[in-house]
């Protein structure tokens, strides 16, 4: 196991260059299910994520080839082998269950395994359930596993999901481009991720209308073509390090970012003293006073401040002057970096779901724990700007959704390294 030690107190300065979005990646490769043609991916992120649905695919009968240097990916649907995506690989991540709309659209049939210690209810798997028993599809929960049948086809239908889920809106819009007829999705999920897909369902043949609004509309096809396909900018590691560029005071370009999938970072950045500035491919982050200022900031569906930018805010706010409140809307459990941010001499106090973080003049370097991939690198962010050594233990969290993080931190500035865990 690997950890991760920083030397704060290094300004970054220069250009970091942001890679496919991992969120986005997900869904796109789960359409390689759609069509017996190949689907070619460019910018593909090289992360855990990626090569554990690579695996999940594979066991379904897609050919998948990635090659790293040049991040491309060709994922080949044209013989599926199995409807059946199994416990040992669909518990490694969550956005397996993403085969299931594919699935019981081309092949009549899924059999997907609930994701590992998912409760139905939680990060809501009955939002996919229910949108897809909409397009006429069959479903049962037995020993673990969702069962899909849909022998006749799927069917186009109005689909209304109770709540926001970028999720359920990915498995119903691929679902339904293979259903017969038209299908209308409302309180759909207006992700720039989201529309990714749609994009990409578009090239394959697909009649999408109202991607980037909460009502899709989708007309089916009997079947859809293979095509090729560039994944949009990661927005998430654009905000991480247009975080990091702010705590530690430098000036830095973020490279294939785009300022229209960010607009939710703007204005709180502003009140605390950065600017944002860019277009589509690229994003200039520059700080316009000496020490930054608290902001309130809570958490929403896009196009709000995003759940997973939570954490790397509040980190900025530990070492901003005066206060602010972060408040999380969407997960619960979704402050467990509070405690190891105040090993480090953060002044953090939660109640409910609010946390009011009191900015300190200096954070200390310390060693701290990682619990998940977005607490992970708000702890690498602390430690960026903190007196002394900090040692970020249990990092395979973040190599789930960062790609080569040490390698672009270091190479505008940031002074880290990865290392191997001694043996106990």
């Amino acid at each position: 196991m690997d950890k991760i030690r920083i030397y704060g107190g290094n300004e970054l300065n220069g250009t970091i260059e942001i890679s496919g979005a991992k969120n986005a990646a997900l869904p796109l490769m789960c359409a390689a299910i759609l069509s017996d043609q190949p689907l070619t991916f460019n910018r593909v992120p090289d992360l855990k994520d990626v090569l554990s649905l690579n695996e999940v695919l594979e066991q379904l009968g897609v050919k998948a080839q990635y090659n790293s240097t040049t991040k491309k990916l060709i994922l080949d649907g044209g013989s599926i082998t199995s409807t059946e995506a199994p416990y040992e690989l669909v518990r490694k991540m969550r956005a397996s269950i993403l085969v299931l709309g594919p699935l019981v659209a081309r092949m009549g049939d899924a059999k997907v395994s609930l994701p590992g210690g998912c409760a139905i209810g939680t990060r809501p798997v009955d939002l996919h359930i229910e949108g897809l028993k909409r397009l006429g599809a069959e479903i049962e929960l037995t020993e673990g596993y969702i069962r899909a049948r849909a022998p006749n086809g799927l069917v186009g239908a109005s689909v209304h999901f109770t709540k926001v889920s970028v999720g359920a809106t990915e498995n119903v819009m691929m679902a339904a481009a293979l259903a017969k007829g038209t299908s209308v999705l409302t309180n759909a999920a207006r992700e720039p991720e989201i529309v990714d897909l749609g994009e990409l369902l578009i090239k394959m043949g697909a009649e999408i209308e109202g991607l980037g609004t909460d009502k899709i509309t989708i007309h089916g096809k009997p079947f859809l073509r293979g095509t090729e396909h560039t994944v949009v900018a990661d927005r998430i590691e654009a905000g991480t390090f247009a975080i990091a560029a702010a705590m530690t005071g430098g000036n830095v370009i973020l490279k294939n970012a785009d300022i229209r999938h960010l607009q939710y970072m703007i204005e709180p950045m502003l009140k605390a003293g950065v600017e944002l500035s860019g277009d589509e491919h690229h994003v200039n982050v520059k700080r316009l006073r000496a020490r930054l200022h608290g902001v309130d900031v809570m958490t929403e569906p896009y196009p709000g401040f995003p759940t997973d930018l939570q954490a790397q805010m509040m980190s900025m706010m530990t070492v901003a002057e005066g206060a602010g409140m972060i408040t999380e809307t969407i997960f619960e459990n979704r402050f467990m970096h509070v405690p190891e941010l105040a090993r480090m001499g953060a002044d953090i106090t939660v109640h409910g779901s609010s946390a009011l973080v009191r900015g300190v003049a200096k954070l200390k370097g310390a060693p701290v724990m990682a619990t998940d991939l977005r607490a992970s690198v708000s702890l690498i962010l602390a430690g960026l700007v903190a007196d002394g050594a900090t040692t970020v233990h249990r990092i395979y969290h973040l190599d789930r959704g960062y790609e080569d993080l040490v390698g672009k931190l270091a190479g505008v500035g940031a002074k880290l390294e990865r290392m191997k865990e001694e043996a106990a």
